[in-house]
């Protein structure tokens, strides 16, 4: 009966906004455009606004759960048109505050303890409220002071029942808009779904709190707070208060002495070195959730709160992305077609020479502008909308970087008119390409796959026996299929010969990383194991 009841508001909430008037449009079966046309709201409910507008007010009437769905449809640029985009951006999840005796009940259950007994003082007034949590201050009994988030009650029905109605909205529209079909809809609702929950579970953001700290440990850069984690679980979540000005409160940053540039500038690092050195970045970083600390004025640190959405990319999408973003500013627009391709993001067919020729179209207006004037979410932007018409499959985790990239950089240029970005970003991209095939590197690699190698090794010395017996022996026809065949000598002299100059790295790893110097085991062994190899090449 509620869903029912919802569905009827969420119609009445389409005439209030006149958003069949967009949907006319299309190329809607007659039945439906002649139903819509004999509707008596045609002529008694005004037109008011653009579409955008009065789509981005339809979400906020809708409710907290929709004005949240609303905020990610705004970071698929690829999809919409970039005014709906800049509308959908605008949308606060901002929602009435819940009582706080009730704030208290719900911890009290969570933590299974009173709340005086786990706090020294509790402020019943919420610090904020949102669609999914509310936030109390509060001070521990050992004198410090926290902030306590507290999961909405009832938020996790009012999901369900909300998205219900939209997958049902998504299979209409797809049933019977033709032309919105490329929108996707019920991809974007399942991304939102996975998104939301991963919202209501506490401890899960609580980690993520707890990798960030970690990752910028002693950090002049960034500081993330102290998780208080005997006080936190999936309902509740308590950690260290900050003290930090709004990174978009210019006037408060001037009157602090902040230098703006040098602000601007780690900003852009903080996000690349997220990204390229950690694989792990926060991918909420609107101006509600950053914050910069008044103590440093000559040395500008950021303070970053709430940590419910997150990102992370794979070795092989991280170091296609670089790859690209050096190829974009080298002009290199075949190699950025390749690597399309290479990744797994295009088909395996795409026609490489089309490809490149669209994005030299979509690449060479940008270069028009002087470079400090680019974007970078302009040109993941424009690849991303290029491939779409390639076939190229949504990437959520591209999704949620542009998304991130495109808040830095306003954040960024907000702060410094003529920030430029590119020239911070290169020295990140050029060092984390250097440390990826350094020697260190090589050995870091080789120390995690050891356990597995080393319970070959005492195997190895009848393996080389058998193998070089095995290579001296003249070659006999074989017309067994391949499939059917045993391992070759071929196949186990390579295997050996990897394995003794793994084996040489780890008996003396200083030969590779501090010293020029090689000690005699480990020259043996690898001696030995390159003359495997080479003689398996040659044969």
């Amino acid at each position: 009966m509620k869903a029912i009841v919802r569905g009827f508001s969420i119609v009445r909430v389409m005439i209030r906004y006149r958003l069949d008037v967009p949907l006319l449009g299309y190329a809607l079966p007659m039945p439906v455009r002649l139903l819509f046309w004999c509707m008596p709201w045609r002529l008694l409910v005004p037109v008011r606004g653009t579409v955008a507008q009065r789509m981005r007010l339809a979400l906020i009437d809708l409710g907290p759960v929709f004005v949240k769905f609303g905020q990610l449809l705004s970071t698929r640029r690829d999809m919409l048109d970039d005014e709906l985009a800049e509308q959908l951006a605008t949308l606060l999840d901002k929602v009435p505050a819940f009582d706080g005796q009730l704030s208290k009940q719900l911890i009290e259950q969570a933590l299974k303890q009173k709340v005086e007994e786990a706090f020294a003082e509790f402020d019943e007034q919420p610090l904020a409220s949102a669609s999914v949590a509310q936030v109390h201050s509060a001070r521990l009994t050992s004198g410090e002071s926290v902030v306590v988030k507290v999961i909405r009650p009832g938020i996790e029905r009012t999901i369900v029942r909300d998205l219900r109605l939209m997958r049902l909205v998504a299979r209409l529209v797809h049933a019977g808009v033709p032309n919105l079909r490329r929108l996707r809809l019920q991809s974007v609702i399942d991304e939102y779904e996975k998104t939301i929950f991963d919202e209501l579970d506490l401890q899960r953001e609580a980690g993520n709190a707890s990798q960030l700290k970690r990752n910028f440990d002693n950090s002049h850069l960034l500081y993330i707070p102290k998780i208080h984690w005997h006080l936190s679980n999936r309902k509740v979540l308590v950690q260290e208060r900050i003290h930090g000005l709004p990174v978009n409160d210019i006037e408060a940053i001037d009157k602090e002495g902040i230098n703006r540039e040098e602000l601007a500038k780690r900003g852009v690092e903080i996000f690349f070195t997220q990204v390229f050195r950690d694989s792990f970045f926060h991918a909420d970083m609107h101006p509600g959730n950053i914050f910069v600390n008044p103590a440093l004025p000559n040395d500008p640190q950021y303070m970053a709160v709430d940590f419910g959405i997150v990102g992370s990319l794979t070795d092989e999408d991280q170091a296609y992305l670089a790859r690209i973003l050096l190829a974009f500013f080298n002009r290199d627009y075949r190699q950025i077609a390749q690597l399309h391709v290479d990744c797994g993001w295009l088909p395996a067919d795409t026609k490489v020479h089309e490809f490149e020729g669209a994005i030299r179209g979509v690449s060479e207006p940008i270069f028009a502008r002087p470079l400090a004037e680019i974007s970078f979410a302009e040109v993941l932007l424009g690849l991303f909308h290029t491939a779409r018409r390639f076939n190229m499959q949504v990437q959520p985790q591209l999704v949620l970087l542009q998304k991130t990239m495109l808040n830095i950089e306003g954040l960024g240029r907000q702060l410094y008119p003529q920030l430029d970005l590119w020239q911070t970003a290169q020295p990140i991209l050029e060092t984390w390409f250097k440390r990826q095939v350094s020697p260190k590197q090589v050995y870091k690699q080789l120390k995690q796959e050891w356990p597995d190698l080393a319970q070959q090794l005492p195997h190895l010395p009848g393996l080389v026996h058998d193998a070089l017996q095995q290579s001296a022996r003249p070659r006999i026809a074989d017309d067994t299929p391949s499939a059917q065949r045993p391992r070759s000598a071929k196949s186990w002299s390579g295997l050996i010969g990897l394995g003794l100059l793994v084996a040489a790295v780890c008996v003396h790893p200083a030969t590779l990383v501090d010293q020029l110097w090689v000690s005699p085991i480990s020259a043996m062994l690898g001696s030995v194991g390159a003359l495997i190899l080479w003689h398996r090449g040659n044969r």
